[in-house]
């Protein structure tokens, strides 16, 4: 399951139109060819797919490009944008939460429900703590806005977090971007820049991920990942056939139907049941995968169970099995995403 493939909230697109509007354009020119309507950015409950924000970023890139307006320049004037206040309950779970890694892990287990299209994990080593970003599944032609954006955004959400600016150690990026550009990048995020990179990071000296955060408050804390993850199990039940697939492999996620028996009791063949789940973009084994996946995050988030037993009742015949999936899915072991 792409990360993306998850229903979002509005926000991100009102901001987007925000500041857009900043430099003469209207909503109507940023929503163009979206299928949004100018009255959904103004709902808070509003929900949007990727491929919706996604429009809408091209024709910002196009729209402002036009006016001399460089990407790179966008992406971090949206990125500035992303307060622990506009993140809704998940920017309230982790400006309560201990810790900067506390905050960071929680963050992180409930990506889902931010601006996000990326795939983001934290790698830690005695010396620093590195926040990779993985645009891997993003339109080719969006993937260095995106990316920069999510690197803006973490920087204005460490400062707000800790209350005090923090300059990464080191920021490295897979893309070749001109020098006058580049001079914008080092302006924001300091001069140890490295262009043409394996990977995309942030790299933190690991002494800031123990600093208290001034707003910790454990009790709000509980609350506010309770309230996460019950939006998230909202945004990721699905309609249509997919749904009715999706019920079915939860009612025995350890022995999970194969299509030919979900068919079966759809009254049709697999065949025709592939093709319905096709044509609503989507597939057993997506739907599989995605079931495993949330089960796998709400059991390491409130059950105390151990990781075999996780591992038992996702149908997974060893632990080493599940620990490969749950890494390819999160970017991280089962046992650093549980924190």
């Amino acid at each position: 399951m792409n990360h993306w493939t998850v229903r979002r909230g509005v926000a991100s697109t009102r901001m987007l139109c925000e500041l857009a509007g900043e430099h003469g354009l209207s909503p109507t020119q940023c929503l163009r060819g979206a299928g949004i309507a100018l009255s959904h950015l103004d709902d808070p409950s509003g929900e949007i797919e990727a491929a919706q924000e996604f429009r809408v970023i091209r024709n910002l890139i196009h729209l402002l490009g036009e006016q001399g307006i460089g990407e790179v320049e966008l992406a971090i004037a949206a990125g500035a944008r992303y307060h622990l206040t506009t993140m809704g309950i998940w920017g309230f779970a982790m400006a309560s939460s201990a810790t900067l890694r506390s905050a960071v892990h929680v963050g992180l287990r409930y990506l889902d429900l931010t601006y996000s299209v990326n795939r983001i994990w934290l790698e830690e080593s005695p010396d620093y703590a590195s926040l990779v970003i993985d645009e891997e599944g993003t339109p080719p032609e969006l993937a260095q806005f995106v990316v920069l954006r999510d690197m803006a955004a973490t920087m204005t959400l460490n400062r707000e977090l800790l209350a005090a600016p923090v300059l990464p150690r080191a920021v490295q990026l897979r893309f070749a971007i001109g020098e006058e550009q580049a001079a914008l990048l080092r302006a924001s995020f300091g001069d140890r820049l490295s262009l043409g990179a394996e990977r995309n990071h942030l790299q933190f000296d690991a002494w800031l991920f123990d600093q208290p955060l001034p707003q910790a408050n454990e009790l709000m804390r509980q609350s506010c990942e309770d309230q996460c993850r019950q939006l998230l199990a909202r945004r990721r039940s699905r309609a249509g056939f997919a749904g009715r697939v999706r019920d079915r492999l939860l009612l025995t996620p350890s022995r999970m139907p194969d299509m030919e028996a979900i068919a079966a009791s759809l009254n049709m063949t697999s065949r025709h049941l592939r093709r319905l789940l096709s044509a609503e973009g989507s597939s057993y084994r997506a739907l599989a995968d995605e079931v495993r996946q949330a089960l796998a995050e709400e059991l390491l988030s409130t059950a105390r169970m151990k990781m075999d037993e996780v591992a038992e009742r996702l149908g997974y015949a060893e632990r080493a099995s599940f620990a490969h999936a749950f890494k390819r899915w999160k970017g991280v072991s089962p046992s650093v995403y549980r924190g």
